[in-house]
């Protein structure tokens, strides 16, 4: 970017518009939520949680499956499964000694779809 560009971008008036920050402040979430999601976008944010999304879009799994499929270490996807049980996005269910995986519900497949059609966009 030129220097010419990034002047652009800076505000020379300092005027507050008053009208304008008095209605986006009444529709503002409260700041406990914003750090509930800032948290949920946290757990996006490291590829192997991502591949895990990704797969169990597909089908449910179990860790075995998951660690062979990713070609790493089934205590390395036990912990990223606790993470993202800790966070709802992945629910399990027993059947015997196996523990299947899906994920919580369809909003996560929404938020991982915007996610990448936003990236496939540029």
């Amino acid at each position: 970017m030129s220097q010419n560009e990034n002047s652009n971008e800076i505000c020379e008036a300092n005027v507050i518009h008053v009208d304008t920050v008095e209605k986006v402040k009444l529709d503002m979430p409260e700041d406990e939520d914003l750090y509930e999601l800032s948290d949920l976008f946290k757990v996006f944010g490291d590829s192997t949680r991502i591949k895990i999304i990704c797969a169990l879009f597909k089908e449910e799994m179990c860790v075995c499956d998951i660690a062979y499929l990713l070609q790493m270490k089934q205590s390395a996807i036990s912990h990223q499964l606790k993470i993202l049980r800790q966070s709802k996005l992945v629910k399990y269910r027993r059947a015997g000694k196996t523990v299947y995986y899906s994920l919580d519900d369809e909003h996560i497949k929404e938020i991982f779809n915007m996610g990448f059609m936003h990236i496939k966009e540029k």
